[in-house]
């Protein structure tokens, strides 16, 4: 009887765990998942896609008196449409979504669950993170409720909530399947800021997922959806979400200051595996390894030096480059990091007083400090951290452009974002160097540069 017993036990556990009820989990979160539509203005020529190829620039329709957009210079304006998800966060209206989602939009539209439509404003955003922040007016609105990511265990039952397809209010089941999961799908030119450490799981996702929910099964936050793995661009079983507990970190930089405040250790690390292990003749394969110590960093400060190791940062054991990523974007400058190390076989402690990209404490605020009027286009200086990121000694990033400037006419589109590297062939203009040379110039200009999600160089040709 004791046998039959524990069988029949071990039968109603095992029906229990796969008899998961997600109805709670399912109702706490569908009406705090919006529906984001964006809307992007194009400017381009008659028939551009039509004409658009080397047969009709050739001279025999020259010849003929034929003219092609390029010589009739008549510009229409084109409407794009693209939609994701987005997650409310708080009861007067402020919204979580990707940075790709609404990057870039002349206006952004978000539908609520209800079907209430509102206007969204931009408050910042964060193309490292893929996450920017949205606010619409309302009130009553019903807010997610953080959860803890550090606390989600591999095996674990969660919902993805979002807008696949344009198919609103959809809820998908699935597990994690890792943590601090390393997918490089952030950055271009350079993927050091980037955040790298996702939470991966096999819930369904497709394109509109973007900026929806992962949540667990107490209908808490636990991630901000961001990606799939697909050869096909849809669901081919797994999916990448931002840890909630990094989200709360950005999410709040952006709304206090407009930009992430990100922490610096001043150290370039390395994973410990096994050819490491035998290049340093290291006794266990474990850790993260010091390779190198900036100069005034944080770290050098703290007494750090190349070839220590890393065993824990503040309590939390380290074993990959994602698990530190995860731990130092949750930091702000002026915290203080725990660092448990091994240094010659001894263990030690060190405290670390992190330090901005600029090696200070002060707050980094995302304020052009000049402005070209004369061209409608908003710049600042690189600053230390992209120069390091991206091996320039000077560079310009452009901060707004306005709708009536040169560099957003006639087809011609450079972006929010894009960093200048040369204007002209020039590669030394600094803010004001490129204010009094652009309000001066006259004629035809060509500017050089790229954007930090992409890894082309482009070349745009403007008339001034």
């Amino acid at each position: 009887m004791k046998k039959i017993a524990v069988l029949l036990t071990a039968m109603f556990l095992t029906i229990n765990a796969f008899s998961q009820d997600f109805t709670y989990a399912a109702k706490q979160s569908v009406h705090s998942v919006v529906y984001i539509q964006c809307q992007y203005k194009q400017q381009a020529t008659y028939y551009d896609d039509f004409f658009n190829n080397e047969f009709f620039n050739d001279e025999f329709f020259n010849f003929f008196g034929f003219q092609t957009p390029q010589n009739q210079q008549k510009p229409q304006t084109r409407i794009n449409r693209t939609s994701g998800s987005g997650v409310i966060i708080s009861k007067d209206g402020y919204i979580i979504t990707n940075n790709h989602v609404v990057q870039d939009a002349d206006s952004i539209s978000v539908t609520l669950n209800d079907k209430r439509e509102f206007t969204a404003k931009l408050i910042g955003n964060d193309p490292y993170a893929d996450l920017a922040v949205l606010k619409i007016e309302a009130n009553d609105l019903q807010p997610l409720t953080y959860g803890n990511s550090d606390s989600v265990e591999l095996g674990q039952w969660v919902l993805a909530v979002g807008n696949p397809f344009n198919l609103t209010s959809t809820v998908t089941a699935g597990i994690v399947s890792a943590k601090a999961r390393n997918i490089e799908i952030l950055g271009g030119k350079s993927n050091k800021n980037t955040i790298t450490s996702f939470i991966q799981t096999d819930a369904a996702m497709n394109p509109g997922n973007s900026g929806g929910a992962l949540i667990n099964t107490n209908g808490e936050l636990i991630g901000i959806n961001a990606a799939i793995a697909s050869n096909t661009g849809s669901y081919s079983g797994y999916s990448f979400a931002i840890p909630v507990n990094i989200v709360k970190k950005v999410v709040s930089d952006l709304i206090k200051y407009g930009a992430t405040q990100r922490a610096s250790m001043g150290l370039v690390i390395q994973e410990v595996d096994a050819r490491l292990a035998n290049e340093k003749h290291l006794k266990d394969i474990k850790g993260i390894y010091v390779a190198s110590v900036s100069k005034d960093g944080s770290g050098e400060k703290a007494g750090l030096k190349e070839g220590d190791i890393i065993l824990k940062i503040n309590g939390k054991e380290v074993n990959s480059n994602s698990e530190v990523n995860e731990i130092m974007t949750q930091l702000s400058p002026k915290d203080i990091a725990h660092l448990d190390i091994l240094r010659g076989g001894n263990e030690l402690t060190k405290d670390v007083t992190l330090l901005n990209a600029n090696n200070t404490t002060d707050i980094i605020k995302n304020e052009p400090t000049n402005i070209a009027s004369a061209v409608g286009v908003t710049l600042r200086d690189i600053n230390n951290n992209e120069k390091q990121n991206y091996s320039l000694s000077k560079g310009l990033v452009v901060v707004k452009i306005e709708k009536n400037s040169p560099l957003s006419r006639n087809g011609i589109r450079i972006k929010e974002g894009f960093i200048i590297t040369a204007i002209d062939g020039n590669i030394n203009y600094n803010v004001k160097q490129a204010t009094d040379y652009l309000s001066k110039k006259k004629g035809a200009t060509t500017i050089e540069g790229f954007y930090p999600k992409d890894n082309r160089t482009y070349y745009f040709t403007v008339v001034l």
